[in-house]
């Protein structure tokens, strides 16, 4: 039996994501949190995109994962580092030079690619939450909202609201200052993605074609939309963002 289709798993900190590819086609997509066992969410994503096709696991030629807990897909035939992965993934979508902005659950990526889609350079943010959704979920828990409402508070606002700090701890302090202050929770939303987009900024200058990825900016476009104003040019984002890296690495499997 011809064992065309490949699976890519990104295991990430908060959420584990699948992309089954038959040949060059995504043919089946899955996501769930990671929690607290990543072997178990790992196979939970792939019994998911098999069942959608129609297919046993058997017919999966090759598996390749990534992500923070991709060593523990022990199914998988091979690992291979998220910024490689995340990096195939939106070349795959965009194939030329592109700077590639990957906002994820517990840290950031900057990831510069040449048009031939050789990665150039990367940074990456893993010691400090600020930026990433573990902070804008601290923000939520501040303000008693739920986290799948802020994009569409965010976009009710009118004013120029700033948080002045990145950091998690001190920018609680000052959402209660802004409450105290009477500011409408709509404007201290819309600061806290400002704030995201900031400190985006200043790990990069983000130069030439930028491209956007992860579940934040999959939750919550307003980030796009304020990126793209800081920096003065058009952001591109592609059709599955938080599956990016996923997508990267069924196309490492593919060509395997």
């Amino acid at each position: 039996m011809a064992k065309h289709y490949t699976l890519g798993l990104d295991v990430g900190a908060s959420a584990t994501k699948a992309v089954l590819l038959d040949g060059d086609v995504d043919v089946a997509r899955s996501l769930r949190k990671s929690g607290a066992n990543f072997a178990a969410a790992a196979q939970a994503c792939r019994e998911e995109v098999v069942e959608t096709v129609g297919i046993s696991v058997d017919e999966i030629g090759r598996t390749v994962s990534t992500g923070y807990g991709r060593r523990s897909v022990d199914f998988a035939d091979n690992t291979v580092t998220e910024i490689t992965c995340h990096a195939r993934g939106c070349y795959a979508s965009f194939p030329h030079a592109i700077t590639i902005v990957d906002i994820g659950g517990q840290d950031n990526k900057v990831i510069v690619i040449e048009d031939s889609g050789d990665r150039k350079n990367f940074k990456m943010n893993r010691k400090c939450a600020a930026g990433t959704g573990a902070f804008l979920e601290e923000i939520a828990n501040s303000l008693d909202t739920p986290l799948s409402s802020l994009n569409e508070l965010a976009a009710q606002a009118t004013g120029d609201v700033e948080l002045g700090s990145f950091c998690t701890v001190f920018a609680k302090t000052e959402l209660l200052k802004l409450i105290a202050a009477g500011t409408p929770l709509p404007e201290i939303v819309k600061a806290a993605f400002r704030s995201v987009g900031r400190r985006i900024l200043e790990m990069d200058p983000l130069q030439g074609d930028v491209v956007m990825t992860g579940g934040v900016v999959a939750h919550n476009p307003i980030v796009v939309e304020l990126a793209a104003e800081a920096l003065g040019r058009v952001i591109q984002v592609p059709d599955h963002p938080q599956h990016t890296g996923a997508l990267g690495a069924a196309i490492i499997a593919t060509e395997k």
